[in-house]
């Protein structure tokens, strides 16, 4: 799965970091992927679990050096996803983000697959997570700092996407890292989150 990092400005202030000049990208392991009901475990040694609801689209048609205008041409449709993290291990203990991205289970998708012709408002469509009951983010993927063609583009002038590719597309603000002081996952906390279109996800924390 290729992920964009600080995709969201307000996502990127509460972090900390400067607005990207061009899109963030990360990898997230095949092995992470998991159902959009299943329990997600503490790795070992995790102290700082995450979540992060992002919009995340499936390439349909291969995609090199596509233009912006021919972009979503390439887009088959879109899936719920939940960018788990594991912070210490994303952040304290140096290196690229990938290792705290991509234990068993941090990359859940669906529950719902819908076709772009489906999902016509992806790029205006309600966004939020709840954290035992709480909501912690509630945003608009109209907040997108790169929108779903610029990023299809982007990315193929790096890469060749092929069908099946997922692409997830940034997080809003509301992350545990990003509370004053940061509040993190435990065992037992349930983590629920939509965005409208795309159905809904849950998750116990064990």
């Amino acid at each position: 799965m290729v992920c964009i990092g600080l995709n969201y400005r307000d996502h990127a202030a509460e972090t900390g970091a400067a607005v990207p000049g061009e899109p963030v990208i990360f990898m997230k392991a095949s092995t992470a992927v998991a159902g959009a009901g299943d329990d997600v475990a503490l790795p070992e040694g995790a102290e700082k679990l995450d979540y992060e609801v992002e919009l995340a689209f499936v390439i349909g048609r291969r995609a090199k050096n596509v233009s912006r205008e021919a972009a979503l041409e390439h887009v088959a449709g879109f899936v719920l996803h939940n960018d788990y993290s594991e912070r210490a291990f994303q952040k304290d203990r140096g290196g690229q983000w990938t290792k705290g991205k991509s234990a068993d289970g941090f990359g859940p998708l669906g529950p719902l697959f819908v076709t772009r012709d489906e999902f016509p408002n992806f790029g205006a469509a309600s966004i939020w997570l709840k954290v035992n009951g709480e909501l912690r983010q509630n945003s608009s993927t109209a907040h997108m700092i790169f929108d779903v063609p610029t990023l299809v583009s982007y990315l193929s002038r790096f890469m060749t996407l092929l069908p099946g590719d997922v692409v997830s597309t940034g997080t809003p603000a509301g992350v545990g890292m990003g509370r004053k002081p940061p509040v993190y996952l435990r065992a037992g906390d349930v983590v629920e989150y939509g965005i409208d279109g795309l159905g809904t996800a849950r998750h116990r924390i064990v």
